[in-house]
């Protein structure tokens, strides 16, 4: 990994906690970062994931459309 893509990454670290904390917000897990990921369901967890993978899908899609 070169020194550009080391600092790309370190832009890109907070950006996707805050995407989680607020995607996991919408989803009603409050405290999400502070909460024992061990004692949530597979199921709460997943949709953390899924939620982020779809607002970034739509992100890129707008991108790619000029909006």
């Amino acid at each position: 990994m070169n020194l550009q893509q080391k600092a790309n990454n370190a832009n890109v670290k907070p950006a996707l906690k805050n995407l989680k904390t607020e995607v996991a917000n919408e989803l009603g897990l409050s405290n999400y970062e502070q909460a024992d990921k061990g004692n949530m369901t597979a199921r709460q967890n997943g949709y953390v994931g899924g939620y982020m993978t779809k607002k970034l899908v739509e992100m890129a899609e707008q991108q790619l459309a000029g909006k």
